[in-house]
């Protein structure tokens, strides 16, 4: 049996939020240029699910829901020269910068704000409370993911 692993994937809403992936339904998530977050990408499976976290925002906190649907993605922004996350040492046949293809899933009724996320979990926890952690895609273990569905959902 296939074990649904979960992750914290953030965007700024400016640049693209929950409700831009609910209109597209899907998208890949790219433009991840940290070795840490790109290896947590690399170890996503289909059928996983991503919480949605708006970061530089008011309030900052998860607001939704996505599933993976397909991984192993070369990150197109790399080769491409007019893209601020073009990678001159990246090539087609070499990528160094892998993504994967998410898919909506929901936007929560409640969202949790990054202070609510604090009351309810630690750093070793939930990575996004931790102090001076920036990573911009983390795992979540399954009984928090487990807890922050719960806690979304209960209206």
């Amino acid at each position: 049996m296939n074990t649904i692993n979960y992750w914290l994937m953030k965007s700024e809403p400016g640049v693209y939020s929950i409700s831009d992936l609910q209109n597209q339904n899907q998208t890949i998530w790219d433009g991840v240029r940290n070795y840490q977050a790109r290896n947590f990408l690399r170890q996503m499976q289909i059928g996983d699910l991503a919480f949605f976290y708006h970061s530089n925002a008011e309030p900052p906190g998860i607001f939704g829901l996505m599933k993976i649907v397909e991984t192993g993605i070369a990150d197109p922004t790399q080769f491409d020269v007019n893209s601020k996350y073009y990678d001159d040492k990246s090539t087609p046949e070499s990528p160094r910068w892998q993504t994967v293809k998410l898919e909506f899933v929901e936007v929560f009724n409640n969202p949790l704000s990054l202070s609510t996320l604090k009351q309810n979990f630690h750093g070793d926890e939930l990575l996004v409370v931790k102090k001076g952690n920036r990573l911009s895609v983390t795992p979540v273990i399954e009984s928090v993911g487990s807890r922050i569905l719960e806690i979304a959902r209960d209206t």
